[in-house]
């Protein structure tokens, strides 16, 4: 399962994320989903999203900028 990060291109919060996925060179590893496009929004939806940036590990979706990054640092 490769994990996957909701994100939206005009949130902040979402960009340090995007940033930490790239410092950490986990870019290949990861899914980038951004949440503009509809199917996108539609698995945000279903997975029980709320809240960007987000983190689908294939069990659990982590929600929130604190959240995310806890779960990027502990691939």
């Amino acid at each position: 399962m490769t994990p996957e990060l909701f994100h939206a291109t005009n949130d902040e919060a979402s960009a340090a994320a995007r940033r930490e996925v790239v410092a950490r060179g986990l870019t290949e590893r990861i899914r980038f989903r951004n949440i503009f496009y509809p199917e996108v929004q539609a698995d945000f939806d279903a997975r029980g999203g709320t809240r960007l940036p987000a983190w689908w590990d294939g069990a659990t979706l982590h929600q929130g900028v604190d959240a995310v990054l806890a779960a990027i640092a502990a691939l």
